[in-house]
């Protein structure tokens, strides 16, 4: 078996910077501890998967990537220079979007209200400077846009509420959503958890796109065939450690999870 390190697990890592990395981050609660000294390189245009047991600090070293926590040590660099994130709305700022297993759609409202939830355009002139107005039209135009470049062919009408949506078409939302603004990175948290397999194929499919438009996806996923279907490389997580950083050419997902269950080292 093939160890690969997060230094050569891709060409990209030779000859590319990477464009939002991790260094030594620790946090704790107490006496617990979610992170112990983690790094990690997500590189331009590609989906970097992050899988872990139970209590293996995944989702607290997406929190502090994304401004929901602060670590207590260590730095987080985008595009080569430090940042710090104090609040969501800070990574927000920076370009890095995240979609949760919770969606955060307000299911009221229709698909081009979601997607320019707390964006909203006003219209020109006197109706949006002094009556802010919001150019509903002009932010439904930008939405079917925005729909068509990612390839998503199950929302046909954006004037759509959302409650009238499948689960997976609501994913799609979501994600259309994060692929607007998220100019840097994408963090997608259990993006199929509760869907059926003809919807998660279509979030799949959503993930390689916005891979091929060059956005970088971070991907949090119990699911291994559908990591290893759509990653190009793995960083598994285990009891607040990073154990290794694989990809679906160096290592099996029977590899994969053993590493994760510390049946098997790294």
């Amino acid at each position: 078996m093939t160890l690969t390190t997060d230094a050569a697990a891709t060409p990209a890592a030779e000859t590319r910077q990477p464009i939002l990395q991790a260094r030594n981050l620790v946090k704790t609660y107490g006496r617990v501890v979610g992170l112990d000294g983690v790094s990690l390189d997500l590189y331009p245009g590609e989906v970097l998967a992050i899988i872990g047991d139970n209590g293996a600090g995944k989702s607290t070293l997406i929190k502090c990537l994304t401004g929901a926590e602060v670590a207590d040590e260590g730095e987080i660099l985008l595009d080569g220079k430090p940042v710090h994130f104090k609040r969501p709305q800070d990574a927000h700022l920076a370009g890095i979007e995240t979609v949760y297993q919770t969606l955060a759609v307000s299911p009221a409202l229709d698909v081009a209200s979601n997607l320019f939830l707390g964006r909203e355009e006003r219209r020109k002139g006197i109706l949006g400077s002094v009556f802010r107005m919001v150019d509903k039209k002009g932010m439904r135009k930008k939405a079917r846009q925005q729909l068509a470049d990612l390839g998503i062919t199950t929302l046909q009408d954006v004037t759509v509420p959302v409650e009238n949506l499948s689960g997976g078409q609501r994913q799609a939302v979501a994600v259309a959503r994060a692929a607007a603004f998220g100019s840097k990175v994408v963090v997608l948290d259990e993006p199929t958890a509760a869907l059926g397999v003809r919807e998660s194929n279509q979030v799949l499919q959503l993930v390689k796109n916005l891979r091929d438009r060059g956005i970088p996806v971070i991907l949090i996923s119990h699911n291994m065939p559908h990591v290893f279907e759509v990653a190009d490389r793995i960083h598994i997580q285990r009891l607040g450690k990073c154990a290794t950083t694989i990809t679906p050419q160096s290592h099996s997902m029977t590899d994969a999870v053993a590493i994760m269950t510390g049946a098997r080292k790294a």
